[in-house]
């Protein structure tokens, strides 16, 4: 409990001081949010809010586990450091994606495929370490119903890569209004805290300081919003669910504690298909799902309240299901 506590304490506060001093400088350096050509016509307002303020709560994050570097050396269990390098690769696709666009006074970064590649190249490397280590055996939890089912290493990294990628883009995609991907994203750091700490797992100082680090990126991300995270918080963000899940060796956990990300990609998804088969009719008003809820009338703050509460209760379910077996 003290490693989660202080973990959340030190991130927050980093997080919570540093956060005007960042947006006032990616503010000088007109690193403002653009909005897509065929994005929400009533996002406009947004344009040029200040972006890439992921860098806010990767701070926040990294304090505390640097504070905790020495003890982790000491001790020979580096897998808070390892959780934060993953997340530290993706959040720096992101960046370099993030830095390319605004660059270019564009909404187009990175390729598809060359996100693709390095996501793929990050996330092979991080369960090959996590396995090295001795943090990671190749099997599959199954919550719920206490089964471990046992497969081959290589099928086991080719399964890893893609749940890791997915998930990553997935809560890259859930980052389409002020404090949504944050506020999912923070329940879900504190599910995987209360886990590490039924565990007694040394993990659970990543899972508190990353929803201590997000708590205070709320107070300039929550609508109406003074900064955004850019793809540099959100693909560090997916980064750092992915490392949790794989941190107490359940990633098939994320499928209920990450409904919300599910969601968010499925819509994508059928509103494509959709789009295709019927040639040119929509499923939805408008994709992702959030951007559809607006059309129909929902605010932002609600939105966010729902979505939210939904993860909540589905992280607490969850969380009974790992418990009581």
């Amino acid at each position: 409990m003290i490693a989660i506590v202080f973990g959340a304490a030190a991130a927050f506060a980093t997080a919570a001081l540093i956060g005007w001093p960042v947006i006032r400088i990616l503010a000088r350096m007109k690193f403002g949010q653009k909005i897509l050509e065929d994005g929400p016509t009533w996002h406009k307002n947004k344009q040029n809010t200040p972006t890439m303020g992921g860098l806010i709560f990767i701070a926040g994050i990294a304090v505390p586990v640097i504070i905790c570097l020495p003890a982790m050396i000491s001790t020979g269990e580096y897998r808070p450091l390892l959780m934060l390098c993953l997340s530290l690769v993706f959040g720096a696709i992101g960046f370099v994606d993030d830095y390319t666009k605004i660059k270019k006074k564009q909404n187009k970064g990175l390729t598809a495929k060359q996100k693709l590649m390095l996501q793929i190249a990050a996330s092979a490397l991080f369960i090959t370490v996590m396995r090295t280590m001795g943090y990671l055996e190749p099997e599959l939890y199954i919550p719920f119903v206490n089964v471990t089912v046992n497969i081959s290493w290589w099928i086991y990294l080719l399964f890893s890569v893609f749940v890791i990628v997915g998930c990553d883009n997935a809560v890259n995609l859930t980052d389409g209004i002020a404090g949504l991907c944050a506020s999912v994203t923070a329940v879900v750091a504190a599910f995987f805290s209360g886990v590490f700490l039924y565990m007694d797992s040394p993990a659970r100082l990543f899972a508190g300081a990353l929803f201590g680090a997000l708590a205070g990126f709320l107070i300039y991300n929550h609508f109406p919003a003074k900064v955004f995270m850019g793809d540099t918080g959100s693909l560090f963000l997916g980064g750092a669910v992915c490392a949790m899940a794989y941190a107490c060796n359940m990633p098939v956990i994320l499928v209920p504690v990450g409904i919300i990300y599910i969601a968010e990609t499925l819509s994508d998804i059928i509103q494509v298909v959709y789009f295709k088969a019927t040639h040119g009719k929509r499923f939805f008003k408008m994709a992702p799902v959030h951007h559809h809820l607006e059309m129909c009338g929902w605010s932002e703050r609600k939105i966010v309240a729902v979505f939210s509460g939904v993860t909540a209760v589905m992280c607490l379910i969850s969380y009974l299901g790992i418990t009581s077996l």
